[in-house]
């Protein structure tokens, strides 16, 4: 990292018997310290799944091209008027046609940002939308029938839908998801191609895709490649190398409401958590950092003491839920897990408020169901909020006495009494057969260990038996999925430590998470409803969400689903504990949604 030009010049003011110390900053540009290994590598605001990442998405490519509605506000989740390139989304033809217009803003060739860009990006997804993955099939791009563009204003376009959609979830999950991209600098198949309406056809818009995304993959050109030059958002690039290493200045033609008024902002990459942290602690002044927004690691959040003359800690809590993954499928353990009675009594075993005092050290916020109790928002109602299952030994051993089972704290409870009818196991459950299961959780975190270790104390407490297992993240979540009749399929619980975020689809509904569609045997599960979760009322409240104009709707599908337990709910832990320079001002509130606003920040 090249060196940083900056000067400061500490004044005191004497008053009384005391005085005060205060440090003029003079430092014209700023610094954020990258995730681990976690480095920006994909520059076209059309990612396929294996580049949609925050470090390539919400903290590199949306400060260059800035999506068609943002929703980061102060903190909270909610459509952010001010930052959006179009006004609020006009329904009409009773939910079936929505109308956008936009604002005139211009990109910074001079050229202004029109209604034939977003039809330029509608036609990349919908080609390509196998790569988007943000894809559910049948909603966004399928629900989309046709797009006109308004021959009387280049400003306006208009969508119609498949069907009537309510307003929060079309603007929220649909709407969100779409760039206006430069069409007339980067609607080409080739470098030296001319640039046209290759687009329009599907053959084309596939040629144009496959070019840009070869040229985003390619890193090393980005400082001289012609098509990253054009932006729409406050930062253009300046320099990026391979190793994450990235400087971008202001764009001087940006429309938004906030202009920089740092001369750069730079990204820096680390490879370790101590070296970043080793970096902040080196740091001996305010005036004389190299890192102005970095990060404790959680597993050192006892050593924040040694970075407070300096850094301010600023928790990063985001628009997540988190989860232990049950596995209704499995063919031995799935009939006790099918029964809500039993995944109640597993719920009553999970002590949120210690496991966030005691392995969080307070950074982590609880998950109560389905919508996330933190930030508040106008979505999670107060039946969530109350957490429907709160920490109860004895309410636990009640519900499996009550229905069957011999409790055998400490030990291992067994089903004493299989069948059907009253008080009775459940189906599928036999004779005998032992509150016994295996959980593997992803490893490389004392934190994590502890959290597990602590569950499985907990469970014991009424005679669940977690068999605890370590494996890598990619090994975790690649055995977590539905087992097909007839084949090995032998995971019964897992965590990977990863929270479910709701973007770019910020209307926290189900459709992802808990889809379960056909019937029989061969069931169509939503993407990440890895467990096998089916519940014909839960189909019915997601439906209702996506329909409806109602808050009521997402306050029913919400209560139904936290009580429903198509997982078990556990804290969710903060993002980052960051650390931020004293001296850098309106770098505050974190933004929920993991995007970053450098255009505000300025030195005191």
């Amino acid at each position: 990292m090249a060196a940083l030009l900056l000067s400061g010049a500490v004044l005191l003011a004497a008053c009384g018997n005391s005085s005060t110390v205060v440090t003029h900053v003079t430092k014209t540009s700023a610094t954020f310290a990258e995730q681990p290994n976690a480095v920006p590598n994909y520059i076209f605001p059309l990612a396929p799944g294996q580049f949609y990442s925050a470090a390539n998405v919400f903290q590199f490519q949306y400060l260059m091209y800035r999506p068609l509605y943002s929703f980061g506000s102060d903190g909270q989740v909610r459509l952010n008027d001010s930052l959006s390139l179009a006004e609020e989304p006009v329904y009409s033809n009773a939910g079936k046609s929505v109308t956008i217009t936009l604002k005139g803003w211009k990109w910074s060739d001079g050229v202004p940002i029109t209604a034939r860009d977003i039809q330029f990006w509608q036609n990349l997804v919908m080609a390509n939308k196998t790569y988007w993955p943000a894809y559910v099939p049948g909603e966004y791009p399928d629900n989309v029938l046709t797009v006109s563009v308004s021959a009387a204003n280049p400003l306006q376009i208009t969508f119609n839908l498949d069907q009537a959609y309510g307003s929060y979830f079309f603007t929220y999950n649909e709407l969100s998801q779409i760039t206006p991209l430069p069409q007339h600098i980067w609607d080409r198949e080739s470098a030296t191609g001319p640039v046209g309406n290759y687009d329009e056809n599907p053959a084309g818009a596939h040629a144009v895709y496959a070019f840009l995304d070869s040229q985003s993959r390619n890193v090393a050109t980005y400082n001289a490649n012609p098509l990253w030059k054009v932006v729409s958002g406050p930062w253009m690039l300046k320099s990026m190398d391979r190793a994450g290493n990235l400087k971008m200045v202001p764009n001087p033609d940006y429309g938004g409401p906030v202009k920089p008024t740092l001369r750069e902002f730079d990204e820096v990459p680390f490879s370790q958590e101590t070296e970043e942290f080793n970096r902040l602690r080196a740091a001996g002044s305010v005036a004389a950092t190299s890192v102005d927004v970095g990060y404790l690691p959680a597993d050192e959040a006892s050593l924040k003491a040694s970075v407070e003359g300096v850094y301010n800690l600023r928790p990063w809590r985001t628009w997540s839920i988190n989860y232990v993954a049950v596995n209704f499928t499995n063919p031995v353990s799935g009939p006790i897990f099918a029964r809500p009675y039993f995944r109640q009594a597993m719920q009553d075993l999970v002590d949120q408020h210690v496991l966030i005092a005691k392995d969080f050290l307070g950074y982590a916020s609880p998950t109560y169901g389905p919508v996330p109790v933190t930030p508040s928002s106008q979505f999670v109602n107060a039946d969530e909020q109350s957490n429907p299952y709160p920490f109860s030994t004895a309410s636990a051993q009640h519900l499996l006495q009550a229905n069957g089972w011999t409790v055998n704290p400490g030990g291992v409870s067994t089903c004493s009494k299989p069948g059907t009818g009253a008080g009775a196991c459940g189906a599928g459950v036999k004779q005998g057969q032992q509150a016994s299961f295996s959980l593997e959780y992803v490893s490389g975190s004392p934190r994590v260990t502890a959290e597990m270790n602590q569950l499985a104390a907990d469970f014991a407490l009424a005679g669940i038996q977690l068999k605890l297992t370590q494996a890598s993240y990619d090994q975790v979540l690649g055995s977590a999925s539905p087992c097909s009749p007839g084949t090995a399929c032998g995971w019964e619980l897992a965590y990977w430590d990863s929270p479910w975020i709701y973007s770019p689809d910020y209307y926290p509904t189900g459709d992802q998470l808990w889809a379960c569609t056909g019937a029989g045997t061969s069931p169509v599960y939503a993407g990440s409803n890895v467990g096998g979760y089916c519940d014909s009322q839960a189909e019915a409240d997601i439906a209702a969400t996506e329909s409806s104009d109602s808050i009521q709707a997402m306050s029913a599908y919400e209560s139904y689903v936290a009580r429903s337990l198509p997982v078990l709910w556990v804290p969710v832990p903060d993002y980052a504990l960051a650390e931020v320079n004293k001296a850098l001002q309106g770098t505050g509130p974190l933004d929920p949604l993991l995007e970053i606003y450098p255009e505000n920040w300025r030195w005191s």
